[in-house]
Protein backbone atom coordinates (compact mmCIF):
# COMPACT_ATOMS: atom_id res chain seq x y z
CA UNK A 1 0.00 0.00 0.00
CA UNK A 2 1.11 3.52 -0.69
CA UNK A 3 -0.61 6.64 0.45
CA UNK A 4 -3.47 8.21 -1.45
CA UNK A 5 -2.43 11.54 -2.95
CA UNK A 6 -5.60 13.24 -1.76
CA UNK A 7 -5.02 12.68 1.98
CA UNK A 8 -4.77 15.97 3.80
CA UNK A 9 -5.14 18.02 0.65
CA UNK A 10 -7.84 20.60 0.57
CA UNK A 11 -8.61 23.70 -1.37
CA UNK A 12 -6.34 26.65 -0.75
CA UNK A 13 -9.29 28.52 0.79
CA UNK A 14 -9.41 25.92 3.61
CA UNK A 15 -12.55 24.07 2.48
CA UNK A 16 -12.73 20.34 1.73
CA UNK A 17 -11.62 19.19 -1.71
CA UNK A 18 -14.47 16.66 -1.83
CA UNK A 19 -16.81 14.92 0.60
CA UNK A 20 -16.32 11.35 -0.70
CA UNK A 21 -14.60 9.61 -3.61
CA UNK A 22 -14.04 6.21 -5.19
CA UNK A 23 -10.42 5.12 -5.78
CA UNK A 24 -9.73 2.45 -8.45
CA UNK A 25 -6.78 1.25 -10.51
CA UNK A 26 -4.32 -1.49 -11.40
CA UNK A 27 -0.82 -2.55 -10.39
CA UNK A 28 1.88 -4.23 -12.53
CA UNK A 29 5.18 -5.79 -11.40
CA UNK A 30 8.31 -4.23 -12.96
CA UNK A 31 11.40 -5.81 -11.28
CA UNK A 32 12.16 -8.52 -8.69
CA UNK A 33 14.55 -7.87 -5.81
CA UNK A 34 18.10 -8.91 -6.72
CA UNK A 35 20.74 -7.73 -4.24
CA UNK A 36 20.49 -3.93 -4.09
CA UNK A 37 18.01 -3.82 -6.99
CA UNK A 38 14.60 -3.45 -5.36
CA UNK A 39 11.38 -5.22 -6.16
CA UNK A 40 9.31 -2.61 -8.02
CA UNK A 41 5.92 -2.03 -9.55
CA UNK A 42 3.94 0.60 -11.41
CA UNK A 43 0.46 1.64 -10.24
CA UNK A 44 -2.06 3.51 -12.35
CA UNK A 45 -5.18 4.66 -10.53
CA UNK A 46 -7.85 7.31 -10.53
CA UNK A 47 -10.06 8.98 -7.93
CA UNK A 48 -13.59 10.05 -8.86
CA UNK A 49 -15.53 12.24 -6.39
CA UNK A 50 -19.00 10.98 -5.48
CA UNK A 51 -20.09 14.16 -3.70
CA UNK A 52 -18.87 17.70 -3.03
CA UNK A 53 -18.32 20.65 -5.34
CA UNK A 54 -15.25 19.38 -7.30
CA UNK A 55 -16.11 16.64 -9.80
CA UNK A 56 -13.08 15.96 -12.04
CA UNK A 57 -11.59 12.45 -12.11
CA UNK A 58 -7.90 12.65 -11.17
CA UNK A 59 -5.49 10.12 -12.76
CA UNK A 60 -2.47 9.16 -10.66
CA UNK A 61 0.77 7.34 -11.64
CA UNK A 62 3.04 5.77 -9.01
CA UNK A 63 6.39 4.00 -9.10
CA UNK A 64 7.04 1.84 -6.01
CA UNK A 65 10.33 0.20 -4.98
CA UNK A 66 10.95 -1.97 -1.93
CA UNK A 67 13.39 -4.27 -0.22
CA UNK A 68 12.85 -7.31 2.01
CA UNK A 69 14.99 -6.88 5.13
CA UNK A 70 16.17 -9.34 7.82
CA UNK A 71 13.48 -10.55 10.21
CA UNK A 72 10.84 -10.35 7.44
CA UNK A 73 10.73 -6.57 7.80
CA UNK A 74 10.26 -4.56 4.62
CA UNK A 75 11.18 -1.04 3.51
CA UNK A 76 9.17 0.50 0.65
CA UNK A 77 9.41 3.87 -1.02
CA UNK A 78 7.40 5.46 -3.79
CA UNK A 79 6.97 8.54 -5.90
CA UNK A 80 3.44 9.42 -6.96
CA UNK A 81 2.37 12.01 -9.51
CA UNK A 82 -1.09 13.35 -10.27
CA UNK A 83 -2.36 15.97 -12.63
CA UNK A 84 -5.53 17.56 -11.26
CA UNK A 85 -7.91 20.33 -12.17
CA UNK A 86 -8.56 23.31 -9.94
CA UNK A 87 -10.64 26.47 -10.29
CA UNK A 88 -7.61 28.23 -11.81
CA UNK A 89 -6.67 25.35 -14.16
CA UNK A 90 -4.60 22.19 -14.06
CA UNK A 91 -1.78 21.63 -11.56
CA UNK A 92 0.73 18.94 -10.54
CA UNK A 93 0.86 17.12 -7.22
CA UNK A 94 3.86 15.02 -6.15
CA UNK A 95 3.86 12.64 -3.18
CA UNK A 96 7.05 10.87 -2.05
CA UNK A 97 6.66 8.28 0.70
CA UNK A 98 8.73 5.84 2.80
CA UNK A 99 7.23 2.93 4.79
CA UNK A 100 8.80 0.48 7.25
CA UNK A 101 6.66 -2.68 7.67
CA UNK A 102 7.03 -5.09 10.58
CA UNK A 103 5.25 -8.49 10.80
CA UNK A 104 3.42 -9.37 14.00
CA UNK A 105 2.09 -12.75 12.81
CA UNK A 106 2.01 -14.54 9.46
CA UNK A 107 -1.17 -12.61 8.50
CA UNK A 108 -0.86 -9.37 10.48
CA UNK A 109 1.63 -6.51 10.14
CA UNK A 110 2.10 -2.98 11.43
CA UNK A 111 3.81 -0.11 9.67
CA UNK A 112 5.17 3.39 10.13
CA UNK A 113 5.02 5.79 7.18
CA UNK A 114 6.35 9.25 6.33
CA UNK A 115 4.97 11.01 3.27
CA UNK A 116 4.38 14.48 1.96
CA UNK A 117 2.37 16.15 -0.77
CA UNK A 118 3.86 18.91 -2.90
CA UNK A 119 1.80 21.02 -5.30
CA UNK A 120 3.00 22.95 -8.35
CA UNK A 121 0.83 25.35 -10.33
CA UNK A 122 -1.76 26.40 -7.73
CA UNK A 123 -2.24 30.06 -6.74
CA UNK A 124 -0.68 29.06 -3.38
CA UNK A 125 1.56 25.99 -3.67
CA UNK A 126 2.21 23.87 -0.60
CA UNK A 127 4.43 21.18 0.89
CA UNK A 128 2.68 19.11 3.57
CA UNK A 129 4.55 16.36 5.49
CA UNK A 130 2.76 13.60 7.47
CA UNK A 131 3.50 10.69 9.82
CA UNK A 132 1.15 7.69 9.78
CA UNK A 133 1.22 4.38 11.71
CA UNK A 134 -1.17 1.61 10.67
CA UNK A 135 -1.93 -2.07 10.41
CA UNK A 136 -2.89 -4.63 7.74
CA UNK A 137 -4.48 -8.05 8.11
CA UNK A 138 -4.67 -10.79 5.44
CA UNK A 139 -8.18 -12.22 5.69
CA UNK A 140 -7.35 -14.68 2.89
CA UNK A 141 -4.35 -15.08 0.58
CA UNK A 142 -5.96 -12.55 -1.79
CA UNK A 143 -7.93 -10.22 0.52
CA UNK A 144 -6.31 -7.66 2.83
CA UNK A 145 -7.91 -5.11 5.15
CA UNK A 146 -6.06 -2.11 6.54
CA UNK A 147 -6.42 0.74 8.99
CA UNK A 148 -4.23 3.77 9.59
CA UNK A 149 -4.21 7.13 11.31
CA UNK A 150 -1.90 10.05 10.74
CA UNK A 151 -0.82 13.52 11.74
CA UNK A 152 0.45 16.50 9.82
CA UNK A 153 4.00 17.56 10.73
CA UNK A 154 3.67 21.29 10.02
CA UNK A 155 1.05 24.06 10.06
CA UNK A 156 0.08 23.53 6.39
CA UNK A 157 -0.67 19.80 6.79
CA UNK A 158 -4.02 18.45 8.00
CA UNK A 159 -3.69 17.91 11.77
CA UNK A 160 -5.24 14.38 11.69
CA UNK A 161 -6.64 11.79 9.27
CA UNK A 162 -7.77 8.16 9.32
CA UNK A 163 -8.33 5.58 6.56
CA UNK A 164 -9.78 2.10 6.40
CA UNK A 165 -9.82 -0.01 3.25
CA UNK A 166 -9.23 -3.33 1.56
CA UNK A 167 -7.13 -4.76 -1.25
CA UNK A 168 -8.12 -7.68 -3.44
CA UNK A 169 -5.71 -9.58 -5.69
CA UNK A 170 -6.75 -11.88 -8.51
Amino acid sequence: MVTSVEVGEGRYDGLALYDAAILYGLKAAVTAQDGLIPESCFIMEASTPTSGDVWGTVPVATLVAGWELPGEWRFDTSLRYSYAEWETGWFSRWAPTAILRMPITERWEIHAEWFETITQGLPIDSTRPFFSPGTHYLVTENLEVGLRVGWGLDDEAAPFFSDVGFGWRW
